[in-house]
């Protein structure tokens, strides 16, 4: 029994007319009362009484309607999700995050994704940036986010967003006051860095501003994420320059400040790393909404 017979047979018994059923499916009386016949020979069951109204279902064939029925909804649901599944719209997105973005550009992206194709279970797994190239090679990961991401030959990076940096401080600190801050300002005061770890990194991002005006900052602290850096801060440990994205951290006692007339390189890009050979249909969908989301992104006005 394959398909096509219980299709038939389907038909047949709704219309209870070989003459109508051939019309619904569109193929002539004689070869679909063959496919019943045979269907019939190979259960070894009648399922019709023929009579001169039409054809009756027996007690048999009301059984197999119904199982019939059962089958065709599970292919019809086996078709949709495989046609889904092509489309980038049912299956599974292993995510690697790590650092500030999680507070502001990850979540937002991760929500528009799901928003669009909630068919797809998103999985986080948190990772440094070595970790998480070495995920993506192993495909434990689909995408991971990273900043500072030197090129790799088997691994590919999409823009996600480009933060503004600001100055994060204590709201007891003289430069509280200050409506911008000038970057050569922060030679005077001990500075918060973050984050520890693999180098290059946002450290060295600090640092090399720091060096273009012309001063060493004064290392306060140098820790691993940038909700340690900014506790600090709030305790009265220095300053810290920090991605935009960092300012959705309302700690009690730290507030953010522009840059006053900032370099074009006090900047810091998010980018989303993939396999370069990974032609899956969810990741395709999901770089869609990264494009997406990094166009809207660019027409909110500057911070400060």
């Amino acid at each position: 029994m394959d398909l096509r017979h219980l299709k038939y047979f389907i038909a047949v018994a709704e219309e209870q007319n070989i003459g109508r059923a051939a019309a619904r499916l569109n193929i002539s009386q004689p070869p679909l009362t063959r496919q019943i016949q045979q269907l019939e020979e190979e259960l070894g069951v009648r399922l019709f009484n023929r009579t001169p109204r039409g054809m009756e279902l027996t007690q048999t064939g009301e059984v197999l309607l119904q199982e019939a029925r059962n089958i065709r909804s599970l292919v019809e649901q086996a078709t949709e999700r495989t046609q889904r599944a092509g489309q980038g719209k049912l299956g599974r997105l292993d995510v690697a995050i790590f650092g500030s973005a999680i507070l502001d550009s990850i979540p937002k992206l991760l929500l528009a994704f799901r928003t669009r194709y909630p068919g797809v279970n998103i999985v986080l797994h948190t990772m440094t940036k070595s970790e998480q190239i070495e995920a993506l090679r192993q495909r434990r990961v689909t995408v991971g986010f990273n900043r500072m991401v030197s090129p790799l030959p088997d691994l590919s990076t999409t823009l996600v967003a480009t933060e503004a940096l600001l100055l994060a401080v204590n709201e007891g600190h003289e430069l509280a006051g200050e409506e911008s801050v000038s970057l050569s300002v922060l030679a005077k005061y001990p500075m918060v860095l973050f984050p520890t770890g693999q180098r290059p990194n946002f450290v060295d991002k600090v640092m090399g501003l720091c060096r273009d005006m012309g001063f060493a900052p004064q290392v306060s602290q140098e820790v691993g994420d940038a909700v340690t850096g900014v506790a600090l801060v709030a305790s009265g440990f220095g300053v810290s320059l920090v991605p935009e994205s960092v300012t959705s951290l309302k700690i009690p006692g730290v507030i953010y400040r522009p840059l006053k007339n900032p370099p074009s390189q006090a900047t810091v890009d998010l980018s989303c790393l993939y396999r370069s050979d990974d032609e899956s249909p969810i990741l395709a969908a999901f770089l869609e909404t990264v494009h997406e989301f990094r166009e809207e992104r660019s027409k909110r006005p500057p911070s400060g």
